[in-house]
This record gives structure tokens, sequence and C-alpha cells, in this order.
């Protein structure tokens, strides 16, 4: 396979060479994660990735669009979310262009279906999908987010990688892209859009691998502090805080210490960088009421 980070790479042919090629971006993953992936890779199917916040779900697609050299095309779900904001719209200022411009006799009874057209589309990033194939990574994010009717419109996408536009007809993708959907289980998904994806649960990692990723990813950050900083961040996971922090909080959290010029992690370092970890009032006040445990548990 082609080593070459600026070009389009090859998908590899093992977990294992899956797991190092993504390493060497720093993502750091497990051996089931990895294994999910692989057989999602080969296989041609999307891949749902439930697990809680700031584990790295949407910083997996990141990662595969710039190892393989692909486009990131990202939709982000939400509350309401249609098919305008997801799919397409149609372009009626150059619509209303086209009618001015056309004369009495160019009025035709077929003139108002050319209106319709693919040249007067709009793309969202569903259909932008589409059309790119394998040369983007798709990511549909925090799916749960959106409603019901959403959900069931994925189906279509999901199963046959096609999407139907009623003006137009169906529109199929010529290749498959890589296709990554993530939720934070605000809701539970049904069964008809879980039976289109492989399935992965992305856990907090273990100590170790923690560590791990806080090297891969502030490689200048000492091991000494990196454990040091694992094992707070544990002690506070453990706590009955409403927004447990994820990795990417501890990451921030290390960023915040070494931007201090922090070299241990003291209550008062602690104290002074919390806002980078903890993401809520009543938590921030549980903490600070008992960062002398937290920091001497570590």
């Amino acid at each position: 396979m082609t080593l070459d980070n600026h070009a389009s790479r090859a998908l590899p042919s093992s977990v294992q060479e899956l797991t190092d090629v993504l390493r060497s971006d720093g993502y750091i993953a497990d051996r089931g994660l990895s294994t999910a992936l692989y057989i999602a890779l080969t296989l041609g199917r999307p891949l749902l990735l439930e697990g809680e916040v700031g584990v790295g779900k949407t910083e997996l697609a990141k990662t595969l669009a710039s190892l393989f050299g692909r486009k990131l095309v990202r939709l982000q779900c939400y509350e309401g979310i249609d098919t305008n904001q997801a799919l397409y719209e149609w372009d009626y200022a150059r619509q209303m262009l086209q009618i001015r411009a056309l004369s009495e006799s160019e009025m035709k009874e077929d003139a108002v279906d050319k209106l319709f057209s693919a040249k007067f589309l709009l793309e969202r990033p569903l259909l932008e999908a589409i059309r790119a194939g394998d040369q983007c990574v798709l990511l549909i994010d925090e799916v749960d987010r959106a409603d019901d009717e959403f959900e069931a419109f994925l189906l279509e996408l999901l199963s046959d990688f096609q999407i139907t536009i009623p003006e137009i007809g169906t529109i199929k993708a010529q290749s498959r892209p890589i296709v990554i959907l993530t939720s934070n289980r605000t809701r539970e998904l049904h069964d008809a859009l879980k039976r289109r994806c492989l399935y992965n649960w992305i856990g907090f990692p273990d100590p170790a691998r923690e560590v791990e990723i806080i090297q891969a990813r502030i490689p200048d950050v000492s091991e000494k502090m990196a454990n040091r900083v694992v094992a707070a961040v544990n002690r506070l996971r453990d706590m009955e805080l409403a927004k447990p922090p994820g990795v990417s909080e501890t990451l921030d959290w290390v960023a915040a210490l070494d931007a201090l010029g922090a070299d241990e992690l003291t209550a008062q370092s602690a104290d002074d960088t919390l806002g980078s970890i903890v993401k809520d009032r009543d938590d921030l006040e549980l903490v600070r009421t008992n960062i002398q445990e937290v920091v001497s548990s570590v």
C-alpha cells in the first residue's frame, strides 16, 4: 500500500495493519474498534459508533479522511433537521433568472420540468457524498439528536447508497464512500437503522491506553504528568458528575497545564485549569470542593 499521506491510500489488508496506520496518525484504537472498522471497510458497510461523549468517535472519521486522502463530508445532526439541510435544496434564485430569460415562445410545456434538473440542485452533505463515492468519508454525526422521521429517511442511503429526489429520480453512488455514524445515546436508535450498520461501542479507555493517547497527541508531555492526569481524570469519572470528562477533555487538561508551564499536578494547578476538564457549573463546584482528594489520589 502507498504510504504517501497526501495521496489516495489503499485500504489496509489486515486488522493489525489498520491499527498501525491509525496509530501513525495519532489515533490509538483498541482491537475491538480496529476489527469492527476493518470489517466495515472491507465489506463496504456503514459503521455505527456509540459511546460516551469525547471518546474519539468523530475523530475517527476525521483520521480516516486524512489517512486515505479523502474528503471529509460531515452532516451534523440536530433536532428538526430535514432533507433540505441534509440532502439538497433547489437554487430558487437561478430558477427565477432562468424563467425571466425564457422568451414567450420558449415557455413550452416542458420548460417547468427543465427548471427541476440537476444543474439547479444545491448539494448538501448526503448528496455530496453520494456523488463523491469512494473519494470521501461521510460522517453522520450525533444521529441520535435527529428525530424518527429523519432516521427513517437515512435507511435508503445506508442500505443501497442511493437517494431519491422526486423531481429527478434515484441517484446512486458509483462507488461506496466510507460511512461513519456516531451516537451519544441520548435516545435509542431504531433497529432498522442498526441493521444497516456494523456496530461498535467506544467506552472510556483504560488508564494505560489513555496515557498512550496523550503521548501520541501531545508528545512533549512527560510520562509522569500523563500518568498523574489520567489517574485524576479516572477519579473524576468515579464521582457523580453530570458530565464525566471524556478523552478530549483529558487532552484539553494536559494542554492547559502545559500552557501554564505546570510540571506537577497540584491542587493549585488543577484548580487553575478545571475549566478545561469540567464543563458544568454544579460539577465544577463539587470538584473544587474535593480538589485535594482528587489530586492526592494520584
